[in-house]
């Protein structure tokens, strides 16, 4: 109104202006004689991250750049519900209904077969017309946009199919899938058909500069490829919907998410698109499950926390918070509250909806911002020099085999640590899930980050478990090379550095390690990946020409049936000195 007050200008006159020398003459007197430069680290991106950043920092970049907006002036609180297959959701359906009435503000369903979603059920409870729900489909999205377009409404959300981030066998015909989908969303202002997977390469170890390079490898495909006589490129454009995961680096998601929006406007630059086409964009971001652990699982709580504000203040349009005991339990209320929860005190308690871009003019998130553009850039032009998706899927897996071996090993040796898990363990933890079903489980996660130590934590848990009932069993933790390439690692670091030394020049390279494990022994062994697949397929039953068999995580057999085996297929044994077998495995318990 004409008659309001005009608010003040902010001023810190009372304060005497520090200039960017003063800093760093009282930054080395903190040091106490060590050299600034000893604080710089090397990102696991490439790059090296200063440990001070001032005004300098904005003048290299030409100035503060112009602060990004979201395409809607509100985020929202949308909790991701699982439709397993052949079901029709029913109850998942009140589930979310119930979410709506206690703070959520839509839902996500992922469905693994559309077709039978009780689609009718979900306009009764979630009205689409103002609930925001969105749909990933593993197959049958053409069938489900038809049922919505009969429903003759305009709904809200969006869908996530991206065949060729899912290496679609059919990719022609689900291509085309795509192209009706947006065709039928024409009149769906509110509604996103084009939805890409980035949570794919996020949920698998890729780092922030491969996240955003793979996202807009993607993204380029589509526009080039999708476009018919009556589908306009601007059309294709307008569709794009992103689904990204969120890890708990607090200042590096931040600034993944503003890079991704910066250079989404570059590529539509590229493809002669206008500007305004970039402000449609609608970004979902779904805390990680790379980053979530069974061991000490609370402390899920704290990374889900720092995931979803750095999804905030990064500028996503919808977060969804993961429930921190969903690795091990089934859906339940105590941890579906905690999760919905957590959204409404970052809007309702922290105001994290009050400020558009609240990073805008960080001196190092912008810098960050800038670096992970510039390196994500350079990676999506490698991608499309080598032939662009899906032509390079092999050089995308590669760069993302090596991004999440490299962590692997990071969380094996310490050097990254995971709070409960590789340092500060609860050495009196009781689990309340049956850890050998959980291991042998179809549906336990074998992607995530600690993966490898959390495997070898829950076996040797069951040695100790074996022990004390006295029953003659034998267990056998068969992982793969890589995997079991980890647990050597994090067994070597339980040692002095001199037997450390010695086994590690005495493991040959290229081999696997093993724990075999019964209730009087435990033994770390080595074995060829041929001899690891012969004996794999002699535990499991398997034909030994078998050539899609996979081993689950955890077998057991009678102890005089492995140890024939591993006598019969060569394995090798690893000796360590001075320590018992019940030393050993509480040092790779963790218990010293």
């Amino acid at each position: 109104m004409a008659d309001s007050p005009r608010p003040a200008p902010v001023s810190f006159s009372e304060f005497d202006a520090v200039t960017t020398q003063q800093w760093q003459e009282r930054i080395a007197r903190d040091l106490k004689g060590k050299a600034p430069a000893d604080l710089v680290w090397q990102t696991p991106d490439g790059f090296p991250v200063q440990p001070f950043y001032h005004q300098e920092a904005l003048h290299e970049l030409g100035g503060a750049p112009v602060p990004q907006v979201r395409s809607s002036p509100h985020w929202r609180n949308v909790p991701t519900y699982s439709v397993p297959a052949l079901e029709r959701g029913r109850a998942t359906i009140e589930r979310a209904a119930d979410g709506l009435t206690r703070g959520a503000d839509g839902a996500h369903f992922v469905l693994a077969h559309a077709e039978a979603f009780d689609l009718e059920l979900l306009q009764q409870r979630l009205p689409l017309s103002d609930a925001y729900v969105g749909y990933t489909v593993r197959s049958g999205m053409d069938v489900l946009m038809q049922r919505l377009a009969q429903l003759r409404v305009a709904p809200r959300g969006f869908v996530v199919s991206d065949p060729i981030t899912r290496h679609a066998p059919d990719l022609a015909a689900q291509q085309e899938d795509v192209r009706q989908a947006i065709r039928l969303s024409r009149d769906w202002p509110e509604f996103r058909a084009l939805g890409l997977d980035a949570a794919f390469y996020g949920n698998r170890g890729a780092t922030a500069t491969q996240q955003i390079a793979f996202t807009l490898a993607t993204a380029a495909a589509y526009l080039s490829t999708l476009p018919t006589a009556d589908l306009s490129v601007d059309e294709v454009a307008g569709a794009f919907h992103f689904h990204v995961a969120v890890g708990p680096n607090y200042f590096f998601e931040i600034a993944k998410l503003r890079a991704l929006r910066r250079l989404w406007a570059t590529l539509l630059h590229a493809y002669q698109l206008p500007a305004e086409l970039g402000q449609r964009l609608t970004i979902f971001a779904s805390t990680a499950t790379w980053s979530q652990t069974t061991l000490d699982p609370h402390t899920n709580l704290l990374r889900t926390t720092t995931e979803a504000m750095s999804a905030v203040l990064g500028g996503a349009d919808a977060i969804s918070v993961g429930a921190f005991d969903c690795l091990f339990h089934a859906p339940n209320e105590f941890a579906e509250r905690l999760a919905r929860n957590l959204p409404v005190l970052l809007r309702e308690e922290a105001y994290l909806d009050r400020v558009q871009d609240p990073a805008a003019g960080s001196y190092y998130l912008e810098t960050l911002t800038d670096q992970l553009s510039r390196e994500a850039w350079a990676l999506f032009q490698k991608l499309e020099a080598a032939g662009g998706l899906p032509a390079a899927t092999g050089l995308v897996m590669q760069e993302l085999h090596a991004s999440a071996q490299a962590q692997f090993r990071r969380i094996a040796n310490g050097e990254q640590v995971v709070v409960g898990t590789n340092k500060f363990q609860n050495p009196h933890e009781k689990f309340d899930y049956n850890p050998k079903r959980l291991l042998r489980s179809r549906e336990f996660d074998s992607t995530r980050a600690t993966y490898p130590t959390e495997v070898l934590r829950l076996a040797t848990a069951l040695h100790f478990e074996r022990r004390e009932k006295r029953k003659k069993r034998a267990a056998l933790v068969l992982l793969g090379a890589h995997t079991n390439q980890i647990i050597l690692e994090s067994f070597l670091q339980t040692l002095p550095e001199t037997e450390r030394i010695e086994l590690r020049e005495a493991h040959p390279e290229g081999t696997l390690s093993v724990l075999f494990s019964s209730a009087e022994e435990a033994t770390l062994m080595y074995a060829t990946p041929e001899q690891f697949g012969r004996l794999s397929r002699a535990i499991s039953r398997v034909p030994i020409d078998e050539p899609n068999f996979i081993p689950p995580a955890l077998l057991t057999a009678d102890l005089a049936t492995m140890q024939e085996a591993v006598h019969v297929f060569g394995f090798k044994e690893f000796t360590v000195r001075g320590y018992s077998t019940e030393d050993v495995l509480a040092r790779l318990q963790g218990k010293k």
